[in-house]
């Protein structure tokens, strides 16, 4: 039996980690695996959509990483029970299972193309096609499968750390159709590139900390003028503690009610969650604040020990109030104020983001200019920042970071 024949056999009989095989890159490596005893026609249409695929992966020049890296990140007994830190407990069986397909992967992800095209059954028909075909670069593993004889241990401690599948990829979700979905690519920004309200900041840098850390801390609610900073915030924290452990779900404040479904499906994973609800606010009219304030606190669906709720709100008391509704006919007005005013408090921290006076502006301003490297002058930069800021309304970080984007693109088009 050649090696490529051997090769196709170990991927089509992974057990534990099969699910390797419904990944893109893997699929196609598969095929042309076992294109190998096929026509030349199928031979080549699989070498170069196999080929096609390690570029689009940018994947060209390190084919055994991404091999190793696709099972790496593969959810399945093993992963969860070792991201649980229950690996121990499985049978002997599934631990032979799994050190089996390990080594299976890690030994095709390391055949190399010449051995692939010297094995094919039809190789003379290929004539001068065979020396022109794209070659890729075998590259090396990922670290965790470097060493052949530790790759279970070093695979445990990955998931003890990381978790496992997408929540071991991915740092930011979305809550979307009953699903948790990754956000591939997730805003940047970080709480370095923030400046000012550094007493806000670090009152919720603090309580996530302590989320963390496994002490006492509190859902939070963020709230204050518009462009202040308070989403920017949230988002600036888990890109800087994701390391930690740190994961986010953004969900939708229309569903709500699927709360109990998110909580459960992130219950048992090691990661600490923050659960984010961005720009909340409710009308009178809108019941579905009841919700929210079951899921904060006295629902029967208990919020998990790995989670948090952050939200960020323009109003103090999230519910909108109008006079009208003060005047009313409502017999007992007293219980309908407690119980607009009932949801916010269910937030054990609260976090007043206001709008910057002309000092703090400025330095924001001035921060941003230094920090894309302007070559502007103070007295320009701050007459400009101004005036921006007449036209828009109102100071805000939020102007300060349009302004300075405004004013990067002027200059460098005016170079």
């Amino acid at each position: 039996m050649n090696s490529t024949k051997e090769a196709a056999l170990l991927m089509s009989s992974l057990s534990i980690f099969n699910g390797v095989m419904n990944r893109t890159v893997p699929k196609a490596y598969y095929e042309l695996l076992c294109a190998v005893e096929k026509n030349v026609f199928e031979f080549s249409k699989a070498w170069g959509n196999f080929f096609s695929l390690l570029c689009d992966r940018n994947c060209a020049d390190n084919f055994s990483g991404c091999m190793t890296q696709t099972a790496l990140y593969d959810e399945n007994a093993f992963s969860r029970a070792a991201s649980a830190d229950l690996e121990k407990s499985l049978p002997s069986e599934v631990i032979s299972a799994v050190r089996r397909d390990l080594s299976a992967i890690r030994r095709v992800s390391l055949l190399t193309p010449e051995v692939i095209l010297n094995d094919y059954l039809h190789r003379d028909e290929l004539g001068a096609v065979a020396n022109s075909l794209p070659r890729w670069r075998i590259g090396t593993p990922v670290q965790e499968f470097s060493d052949e004889d530790a790759i279970i241990d070093n695979l445990s401690q990955f998931y003890k750390r990381n978790g496992c599948g997408m929540f071991a990829r991915y740092r930011a979700f979305i809550w979307r159709d009953g699903r948790i979905e990754p956000v591939i690519y997730p805003d940047s920004i970080s709480l370095d590139s923030l400046v000012s309200y550094d007493y806000q900041r670090n009152l919720v840098v603090d309580n996530t900390l302590a989320f963390l850390k496994g002490v006492q801390s509190n859902n939070c609610l963020l709230y204050g003028d518009r462009g202040t900073g308070k989403s920017s915030t949230v988002k600036a924290i888990l890109n800087k503690y994701y390391t930690d452990g740190l994961r986010m779900v953004e969900l939708p404040k229309d569903r709500l009610c699927d709360f109990p479904l998110l909580a459960e499906k992130i219950a048992k994973v090691p990661q600490k969650f923050i659960i984010f609800i961005d720009d909340l606010s409710f009308s009178s009219e809108d019941k579905s604040y009841a919700q929210l304030k079951a899921v904060l606190e006295g629902g029967l669906a208990v919020r998990p020990d790995n989670t948090l709720i952050y939200a960020t709100s323009n109003r103090r008391h999230i519910v909108k109030e109008s006079f009208s509704e003060r005047d009313g006919d409502d017999i007992h007005h007293n219980d309908t104020v407690q119980e607009t005013l009932s949801l916010s408090d269910r937030f054990g921290l609260s976090v007043n983001f206001t709008k910057p006076n002309k000092e703090q502006y400025l330095t924001i301003v001035f921060h941003l200019a230094k920090e894309k490297k302007l070559s502007i002058g103070i007295e320009e930069l701050t007459r400009g920042a101004e005036r921006f800021a007449i036209e828009r309304g109102g100071r805000s970080p939020r102007c300060a970071r349009q302004y300075i984007s405004a004013l990067e693109t002027e200059l460098r088009l005016s170079d």
